[in-house]
């Protein structure tokens, strides 16, 4: 099991965990990795995932985009979809999980998400992402796909900063 924090724009995560005494102490058994658009840790079970993601909260709130989990390899889940899994038992895990995403990153940074539409496959949204070095396919809740999370980055950022 691994967990990813995509980091926002501006932040160094890793940087970030190992200023701070407290989330040193609360890593200091899971040798967080840096990677290109957050950290990467490797955990045991999906009950530790959690926990650590609720141990982390405070910075997680403040420093980081989205929280993953890995349930295949290449495949990750929300953190609402990890928890309805885990706690409640409501969900089952399977290879035709019917909400998606794909979620596309250039040199690091989360360029733009697809809902994927059930049944279909990773291999067929390549048109989508010609100019993106990686794509992820995430699983979430159908709330999470319904509230309107999912617009494309590029709409986002055409919103004029405050001054």
């Amino acid at each position: 099991m691994n967990i990813l924090l995509i980091q926002r724009e501006g932040v160094d995560l890793h940087h970030t965990f190992f200023a701070s005494e407290t989330s040193r102490m609360a890593l200091r058994f899971y040798h967080p990795k840096k990677v290109s658009c957050g950290v990467y840790i490797t955990v045991s079970t999906l009950g530790s995932a959690l926990s650590l993601a609720s141990e982390l909260r405070w910075y997680i709130r403040r420093y980081v985009r989205d929280v993953l989990f890995e349930v295949s390899p290449g495949v990750f889940c929300t953190h609402s979809l990890a928890r309805d899994v885990y706690y409640e038992r409501t969900s089952v895990l399977g290879p035709t999980w019917p909400f998606r995403r794909l979620c596309g990153f250039r040199q690091g940074k989360l360029i733009s998400t697809v809902l994927m539409s059930p049944g279909s496959t990773v291999e067929e949204y390549h048109q989508e992402y010609i100019g993106v070095d990686k794509a992820i396919e995430i699983w979430c809740i159908e709330d999470e796909l319904e509230a309107g999370e999912l617009l494309p980055l590029e709409e986002e950022s055409t919103i004029p900063d405050e001054e």
